[in-house]
Parts: structure tokens; sequence; C-alpha cells
């Protein structure tokens, strides 16, 4: 039986973006780790503010897309506070993007 590679998993968040900002969750320095266990998929990530208001939106996407992949069989997303995010977990490539270049 496959099991999920980091490499899929990441080229799914890619896909994943803040509505309100025009970079994926990965460039914005957003998703802190990736478990994989067998099948199953857990992303701890957090947000740019605490009380983001699309909170909700933006962790079932990342478990919505992950959870398309066909070596997946379940994904649960955790969003945590600690350590708390700053605009210098950007990427290059987002920082690039949102203009910070």
């Amino acid at each position: 039986m496959e099991t999920p590679r980091l490499e899929d998993i990441h080229n799914v968040l890619l896909n994943c973006f803040d509505p309100e900002i025009p970079v994926n969750v990965l460039d914005l320095g957003l998703i802190y780790d990736v478990r994989i266990n067998g099948r199953d998929v857990h992303v701890i990530m957090t947000l740019t503010a605490r009380g983001c208001p699309m909170h909700s939106v933006i962790s079932e996407d990342v478990r919505h897309k992950v959870s398309q992949l066909d070596t997946v069989d379940k994904v649960s997303v955790e969003v945590v506070w600690e350590p708390q995010w700053t605009p210098s977990m950007i990427s290059p490539n987002g920082r690039k993007a949102l203009g910070m270049e």
C-alpha cells in the first residue's frame, strides 16, 4: 500500500491560499510541520493573526486538498499559535509575489 510523500503534500499545499493574501500557505510560512503516519497525515499550521476570520476556511481547505491525494486515508489539521507567525517567515517566492523585495 503506497503511503503519501511529503513532496506530494507540499505540492497540494501550494494550491491552498489565505483568501485575503495572494500567496499560498507554504510560501506564507503558515505550515509548521507535516507528519505522516502510514496513510494518515497531520498538518500543524498557524495563521497570520490570532483572530483571523478565515481560520476555518483556510484549515478546511488544507484538510480537503490533502485528503484528495490517493495515498492519504485521513487528514487532521492543527492550528497553533506558538511560535507566533511573523512576516519574516514568508519565503523568498512569497516576498516576491507580495512585492516585498
